[in-house]
């Protein structure tokens, strides 16, 4: 059967003819059919056997067949890692290079801008990792309204490896109605049930036995201490014809030490994992693909979707804890009918793991006893205060993050003192010159200084310079008027009188009997007199017995002007000149002096008068 038989248009033969493919291998040829004809596929079939092409061609050819207006994404697909990702668009581009369909691909750990631009610019078929596919789709940059196809790639892996809740949700935002294709290399009976409850009247396409490796892979067992692992690596790498390999271990931090240690024995090496930047990354792998470096040390999160051709070794550093992760590690080598060699060390702490290989594989691996490190240490697994099993790697792997944590803090405390004494001291401020002429007295500070006393009313007046006088003397000689004594054209001059004359003496004593507080008369209205008050207070008497008047009426003569300035709540002003005595007035009484049968004329009286 060759890939005309199979119903490709033209523009896809065309590629796949320049990237060398002649005949389909069995799970294209199981698949292409179905898919191509718009139904639900489940493919299950040995890693390295083609997965990729088996849904992308059938993509390519649909999405061709019936162009859409603007570009929206019509086809989906979702892998679990940012590498695997960026193989599938890569296959996506090679086979359809002769169409006019855009395709693009988003994952984390890099910046989203780009990914934005590319899907604002318009994108057909968009390979995603669930969460940046969630983060650009809350943003609102992905729209999947008209989805037609969606392609779930290592379906055991979303399933069963913690990315069941991305899957769910994501399903929620696509259309009820499309085509969904799903591709693993097994298929783990707890995953089955879910699977089929997503898909709607499935073809299941199995090709050979599930979670059978490759035949071609060429398996061998090393067992050998945990500290004699490096060195029988270093050892086998450069001495076994070795042209390329990966290393798979079982923590981040044993990749790193891995790495660095095969380094220090003469071989290259670098390291991939999920701590690492999409940028160191890739450039990890792409000097691995270039033989730039000779020896690839990589996490399981490498394990789904390393395409490398012709790679000759894969190596097991650590056995994994799920059996069908074995089958992903050593199907990267031996991939399109290339042989390949999977060497797996085992210490006594991984024999468990190693049985369930072997279960699943259903057949024992075969040993290899004669190396310079055999295994000489047979104790029982470590056990923590709780009597839990303890792996030696996990252990490891948490002291050295606490010690990275540690060092990190310690870092950016020093840091902060750094920041916080190279800060400048603030510039002083411009100053007036000081004086010379004379010592500066030091100003004393503030919790030095005495408080202020609070001072009365007569000590505050004392302090301006006012002084009470002390006998009455004093008050009528300060009192008292001055007198003029002669007058010319020009001058006029006074002199004061004698404090104890008699005049100035009654003068003062009808100053001090005057009544202050009465409101002087204005205007034309006489003042009271005595004979006039009991009348008055004859009239209050009365008032107090009748209603109140209304505050609209006006107020009455005489003393309405008193009321009316109440009833307005304004403080009458007195009336008459401040710096002396009042104007005199015919008809008013000032003081005693002006009383009928005084001997005393006031001393504001013209003396001529």
């Amino acid at each position: 059967m060759t890939f005309q038989d199979l119903g490709l248009i033209a523009p896809i033969l065309r590629a796949l003819d320049e990237l060398g493919y002649d005949t389909p291998s069995p799970i294209q040829q199981k698949a292409i059919g179905p898919a191509l004809a718009g139904r639900d596929v489940l493919g299950c079939a040995q890693t390295g056997t083609g997965k990729t092409c088996a849904f992308a061609a059938p993509i390519l050819q649909r999405l061709n067949a019936a162009p859409a207006k603007g570009r929206p994404i019509r086809a989906l697909i979702l892998t679990p890692t940012r590498e695997l990702a960026l193989q599938i668009q890569e296959s996506f581009g090679a086979y359809g290079k002769h169409l006019p369909l855009r395709s693009a691909v988003i994952f984390g750990g890099v910046g989203q801008q780009p990914q934005v631009d590319k899907l604002k610019a318009g994108v057909d078929i968009l390979v995603a990792t669930p969460g940046r596919l969630e983060d650009l789709h809350n943003q609102g940059f992905i729209h999947v309204e008209q989805l037609e196809i969606f392609v779930l790639d290592e379906a055991d892996r979303m399933l069963d490896m913690g990315f069941i809740h991305d899957v769910r949700k994501i399903l929620k935002w696509l259309p009820a109605k499309k085509q969904t294709l799903f591709f693993s290399a097994t298929m783990p009976p707890e995953v089955q049930g879910l699977v089929d409850s997503l898909l709607t009247d499935p073809v299941k396409v199995a090709v050979d036995p599930v979670s059978s490796p490759v035949e071609v892979i060429d398996q061998k067992l090393y067992f050998v201490d945990r500290g004699n692992k490096t060195k029988l690596l270093s050892s086998l790498i450069q001495t076994a014809g070795v042209k390329n390999a990966l290393v798979f271990t079982r923590t981040k931090h044993g990749a790193n030490k891995v790495a660095g240690d095969l380094n220090k024995s003469g071989v290259s090496a670098a390291a991939i994992h999920g701590n690492k930047s999409q940028t160191a990354r890739q450039q990890a792998l792409a000097d691995f693909k270039a033989g730039r470096v000779k020896a690839l040390v990589a996490t399981d999160i490498a394990a789904r979707g390393l395409d490398i051709e012709e790679l000759s070794h894969v190596f097991n550093y650590n056995l994994p804890d799920v059996p069908e992760t074995y089958v992903h590690r050593i199907g990267r080598t031996g991939r399109a009918g290339h042989e390949g060699t999977a060497i797996s060390f085992c210490d006594s702490n991984e024999r468990e793991e190693l049985k369930n290989i072997q279960r699943l594989l259903g057949r024992p691996i075969p040993v290899v006893e004669d190396h310079p490190w055999p295994m000489e240490v047979f104790d029982p697994l470590p056990k923590d205060k709780k009597g839990r099993v303890v792996n030696p790697e996990d252990a490891e792997a948490r002291a050295a993050a606490k010690e990275r944590r540690r060092a990190r803090d310690a870092a950016a405390k020093a840091a902060a003192e750094a920041r916080k004494n190279a800060q400048p001291a603030p510039e002083p401020q411009p100053t007036a010159p000081a004086r010379t002429d004379r010592p500066k007295k030091a100003a004393k500070p503030a919790a030095e200084r005495p408080p202020k006393p609070q001072q009365t009313p007569a000590q505050r007046k004392a302090a301006r310079g006012y002084r009470a006088s002390a006998t009455l003397e004093e008050a009528l000689t300060a009192t008292a008027p001055a007198i003029p004594v002669h007058e010319s054209a020009d001058v006029f001059e006074f002199e004061k009188p004698d404090p104890l004359a008699s005049d100035v003496i009654l003068d003062a004593t009808a100053r001090l009997l005057a009544p202050r507080h009465a409101a002087r008369p204005t205007g034309g209205t006489p003042a009271a007199t005595p004979a006039d008050k009991p009348a008055k207070r004859r009239r209050s008497r009365s008032k107090a017995s009748k209603p109140a008047e209304p505050p609209s009426q006006a107020p009455r003569q005489g003393g309405g002007a008193q009321q009316s300035a109440k009833a307005s709540g304004k403080k009458r002003r007195p009336q008459g000149r401040r710096n002396g005595p009042p104007e005199l007035r015919r008809g008013t009484q000032k003081d005693s002096t002006e009383q009928p049968g005084s001997l005393m004329k006031p001393y504001y009286m013209n003396y001529e008068d």
